[in-house]
Protein backbone atom coordinates (compact mmCIF):
# COMPACT_ATOMS: atom_id res chain seq x y z
CA UNK A 1 0.00 0.00 0.00
CA UNK A 2 2.90 2.32 0.69
CA UNK A 3 4.02 2.17 -2.94
CA UNK A 4 0.50 2.97 -4.15
CA UNK A 5 0.24 5.95 -1.81
CA UNK A 6 3.64 7.24 -2.89
CA UNK A 7 2.68 6.92 -6.57
CA UNK A 8 -0.63 8.60 -5.80
CA UNK A 9 1.07 11.51 -4.04
CA UNK A 10 3.57 12.02 -6.86
CA UNK A 11 0.80 11.85 -9.47
CA UNK A 12 -1.46 14.29 -7.63
CA UNK A 13 1.39 16.67 -6.80
CA UNK A 14 2.53 16.81 -10.42
CA UNK A 15 -1.03 17.38 -11.67
CA UNK A 16 -1.76 20.16 -9.18
CA UNK A 17 1.69 21.59 -10.01
CA UNK A 18 1.96 24.11 -7.15
CA UNK A 19 5.20 25.56 -8.55
CA UNK A 20 3.48 26.17 -11.87
CA UNK A 21 0.60 27.84 -10.03
CA UNK A 22 2.88 30.47 -8.47
CA UNK A 23 2.99 32.96 -11.39
CA UNK A 24 -0.74 32.49 -11.91
CA UNK A 25 -1.41 33.13 -8.21
CA UNK A 26 0.72 36.28 -8.30
CA UNK A 27 -1.13 37.51 -11.38
CA UNK A 28 -4.47 36.93 -9.64
CA UNK A 29 -3.48 38.78 -6.46
CA UNK A 30 -1.88 42.08 -7.50
CA UNK A 31 -1.50 44.55 -4.66
CA UNK A 32 -2.60 42.11 -1.94
CA UNK A 33 -0.65 41.97 1.29
CA UNK A 34 1.16 38.80 2.36
CA UNK A 35 -1.54 38.15 4.98
CA UNK A 36 -4.30 38.50 2.40
CA UNK A 37 -2.50 36.15 0.03
CA UNK A 38 -2.07 33.54 2.76
CA UNK A 39 -5.76 33.78 3.63
CA UNK A 40 -6.71 33.45 -0.03
CA UNK A 41 -4.39 30.46 -0.53
CA UNK A 42 -5.83 28.75 2.54
CA UNK A 43 -9.41 29.23 1.30
CA UNK A 44 -8.60 27.95 -2.18
CA UNK A 45 -6.79 24.86 -0.87
CA UNK A 46 -9.62 24.14 1.58
CA UNK A 47 -12.22 24.26 -1.20
CA UNK A 48 -10.02 22.08 -3.42
CA UNK A 49 -9.57 19.57 -0.59
CA UNK A 50 -13.33 19.27 -0.10
CA UNK A 51 -13.86 18.67 -3.83
CA UNK A 52 -11.10 16.07 -4.20
CA UNK A 53 -12.05 14.27 -0.98
CA UNK A 54 -15.66 14.05 -2.15
CA UNK A 55 -14.65 12.48 -5.47
CA UNK A 56 -12.26 10.12 -3.70
CA UNK A 57 -15.11 8.83 -1.53
CA UNK A 58 -17.98 8.69 -4.03
CA UNK A 59 -16.22 8.60 -7.40
CA UNK A 60 -16.23 4.80 -7.64
CA UNK A 61 -19.92 4.64 -6.78
CA UNK A 62 -20.64 7.08 -9.60
CA UNK A 63 -18.64 4.94 -12.03
CA UNK A 64 -20.50 1.80 -10.98
CA UNK A 65 -23.83 3.58 -11.41
CA UNK A 66 -22.82 4.54 -14.95
CA UNK A 67 -21.65 0.99 -15.67
CA UNK A 68 -18.00 1.99 -16.10
CA UNK A 69 -15.46 -0.57 -14.89
CA UNK A 70 -12.40 0.51 -12.94
CA UNK A 71 -10.20 -0.99 -15.64
CA UNK A 72 -11.81 1.15 -18.32
CA UNK A 73 -11.49 4.23 -16.15
CA UNK A 74 -7.82 3.45 -15.55
CA UNK A 75 -7.21 3.39 -19.29
CA UNK A 76 -9.15 6.63 -19.86
CA UNK A 77 -7.61 8.31 -16.82
CA UNK A 78 -4.13 7.18 -17.80
CA UNK A 79 -4.51 8.61 -21.29
CA UNK A 80 -5.81 11.86 -19.83
CA UNK A 81 -2.90 12.09 -17.39
CA UNK A 82 -0.46 11.35 -20.21
CA UNK A 83 -1.79 14.40 -22.06
CA UNK A 84 -1.16 16.49 -18.93
CA UNK A 85 2.38 15.12 -18.70
CA UNK A 86 2.88 15.99 -22.38
CA UNK A 87 1.67 19.53 -21.72
CA UNK A 88 4.08 19.90 -18.80
CA UNK A 89 7.06 18.76 -20.85
CA UNK A 90 6.29 21.17 -23.70
CA UNK A 91 5.01 23.99 -21.42
CA UNK A 92 1.53 23.95 -22.92
CA UNK A 93 -0.05 23.61 -19.47
CA UNK A 94 1.59 26.81 -18.23
CA UNK A 95 0.19 28.68 -21.23
CA UNK A 96 -3.30 27.33 -20.55
CA UNK A 97 -3.13 28.26 -16.87
CA UNK A 98 -1.90 31.73 -17.79
CA UNK A 99 -4.85 32.17 -20.16
CA UNK A 100 -7.24 31.11 -17.39
CA UNK A 101 -5.63 33.62 -15.04
CA UNK A 102 -5.94 36.46 -17.57
CA UNK A 103 -9.62 35.67 -18.13
CA UNK A 104 -10.24 35.52 -14.37
CA UNK A 105 -8.50 38.86 -13.79
CA UNK A 106 -10.58 40.49 -16.54
CA UNK A 107 -13.75 38.99 -15.09
CA UNK A 108 -12.79 40.18 -11.61
CA UNK A 109 -12.23 43.72 -12.84
CA UNK A 110 -15.57 43.90 -14.64
CA UNK A 111 -17.63 42.21 -11.93
CA UNK A 112 -15.72 43.46 -8.85
CA UNK A 113 -15.49 39.96 -7.35
CA UNK A 114 -14.25 39.48 -3.83
CA UNK A 115 -11.21 37.40 -2.83
CA UNK A 116 -13.44 34.50 -1.80
CA UNK A 117 -14.72 34.21 -5.35
CA UNK A 118 -11.16 34.09 -6.71
CA UNK A 119 -10.40 31.32 -4.24
CA UNK A 120 -13.25 29.23 -5.62
CA UNK A 121 -12.69 30.16 -9.28
CA UNK A 122 -10.20 29.89 -10.85
CA UNK A 123 -7.89 28.81 -8.02
CA UNK A 124 -9.76 25.88 -6.45
CA UNK A 125 -11.53 25.02 -9.71
CA UNK A 126 -10.02 24.31 -12.20
CA UNK A 127 -6.42 25.21 -11.37
CA UNK A 128 -6.03 23.02 -8.26
CA UNK A 129 -8.93 20.55 -8.28
CA UNK A 130 -9.23 20.21 -12.02
CA UNK A 131 -10.30 17.20 -14.11
CA UNK A 132 -6.82 15.66 -13.95
CA UNK A 133 -6.67 15.81 -10.15
CA UNK A 134 -10.20 14.41 -9.87
CA UNK A 135 -9.32 11.50 -12.17
CA UNK A 136 -6.15 10.83 -10.17
CA UNK A 137 -7.92 10.62 -6.80
CA UNK A 138 -10.63 8.33 -8.21
CA UNK A 139 -7.96 6.03 -9.66
CA UNK A 140 -6.09 5.95 -6.36
CA UNK A 141 -9.30 5.39 -4.40
CA UNK A 142 -10.20 2.46 -6.65
CA UNK A 143 -6.91 0.77 -5.83
CA UNK A 144 -7.48 1.16 -2.07
CA UNK A 145 -11.15 0.31 -1.42
CA UNK A 146 -10.81 -0.54 2.28
CA UNK A 147 -11.62 1.94 5.05
CA UNK A 148 -7.93 2.30 5.89
CA UNK A 149 -7.15 2.77 2.21
CA UNK A 150 -9.78 5.48 1.83
CA UNK A 151 -8.43 7.28 4.89
CA UNK A 152 -4.94 7.05 3.38
CA UNK A 153 -6.19 8.58 0.12
CA UNK A 154 -7.70 11.50 2.04
CA UNK A 155 -4.35 11.91 3.83
CA UNK A 156 -2.51 11.99 0.49
CA UNK A 157 -4.88 14.70 -0.75
CA UNK A 158 -4.35 16.70 2.44
CA UNK A 159 -0.55 16.46 2.23
CA UNK A 160 -0.57 17.50 -1.43
CA UNK A 161 -2.73 20.53 -0.74
CA UNK A 162 -0.68 21.48 2.31
CA UNK A 163 2.37 21.52 0.04
CA UNK A 164 0.39 23.62 -2.44
CA UNK A 165 -0.65 26.02 0.31
CA UNK A 166 2.99 26.39 1.39
CA UNK A 167 4.05 27.19 -2.18
CA UNK A 168 1.28 29.73 -2.69
CA UNK A 169 1.93 31.36 0.69
CA UNK A 170 5.57 31.90 -0.28
CA UNK A 171 4.78 32.61 -3.94
CA UNK A 172 6.80 35.85 -4.40
CA UNK A 173 9.88 34.40 -2.70
CA UNK A 174 9.79 31.12 -4.59
CA UNK A 175 9.15 32.94 -7.85
CA UNK A 176 12.21 35.15 -7.39
CA UNK A 177 14.32 32.17 -6.28
CA UNK A 178 13.45 29.78 -9.11
CA UNK A 179 12.66 32.17 -11.92
CA UNK A 180 11.05 31.05 -15.16
CA UNK A 181 14.03 28.82 -16.03
CA UNK A 182 13.92 26.92 -12.75
CA UNK A 183 10.17 26.42 -12.94
CA UNK A 184 10.47 25.22 -16.54
CA UNK A 185 13.12 22.63 -15.70
CA UNK A 186 11.16 21.27 -12.74
CA UNK A 187 7.90 21.14 -14.73
CA UNK A 188 9.56 19.19 -17.53
CA UNK A 189 11.06 16.63 -15.14
CA UNK A 190 7.73 16.20 -13.36
CA UNK A 191 5.97 15.91 -16.72
CA UNK A 192 8.15 12.98 -17.73
CA UNK A 193 7.44 11.27 -14.40
CA UNK A 194 3.70 11.82 -14.80
CA UNK A 195 3.78 10.45 -18.36
CA UNK A 196 5.48 7.28 -17.12
CA UNK A 197 2.92 6.85 -14.33
CA UNK A 198 0.12 7.42 -16.86
CA UNK A 199 1.44 4.64 -19.10
CA UNK A 200 1.45 2.34 -16.07
CA UNK A 201 -2.19 3.27 -15.37
CA UNK A 202 -3.11 2.36 -18.95
CA UNK A 203 -1.24 -0.95 -18.74
CA UNK A 204 -2.93 -1.84 -15.44
CA UNK A 205 -6.32 -0.92 -16.86
CA UNK A 206 -5.86 -3.06 -19.97
CA UNK A 207 -4.71 -5.98 -17.83
CA UNK A 208 -7.75 -5.59 -15.55
CA UNK A 209 -10.14 -5.57 -18.52
CA UNK A 210 -8.51 -8.64 -20.08
CA UNK A 211 -8.70 -10.54 -16.81
CA UNK A 212 -12.33 -9.52 -16.34
CA UNK A 213 -13.28 -10.68 -19.84
CA UNK A 214 -11.14 -13.82 -20.02
CA UNK A 215 -11.43 -14.85 -16.38
CA UNK A 216 -14.86 -16.56 -16.57
CA UNK A 217 -13.89 -18.44 -19.76
CA UNK A 218 -10.67 -19.71 -18.23
CA UNK A 219 -12.48 -20.75 -15.06
CA UNK A 220 -15.11 -22.62 -17.10
CA UNK A 221 -12.41 -24.51 -19.01
CA UNK A 222 -10.65 -25.47 -15.82
CA UNK A 223 -13.90 -26.77 -14.32
CA UNK A 224 -14.67 -28.83 -17.44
Amino acid sequence: MADLLLNGFVTLFVIVDPLGLIPVFIALTPGLSRTARIRLAMKACTIAFAILALFALVGLAVLETLGISLGAFRVAGGLFLFVIGFELVFEKRAERKGKTAVEAVAHQETESHEDGDIAAFPLAIPLIAGPGAIAAVILLSGQLPSAVGQASVIAVIAITLLASFACLSLAPRIDSLLGSTGRGVISRVLGVILAALAVQFVADGIEAMIVKEAGPAIEARLQS
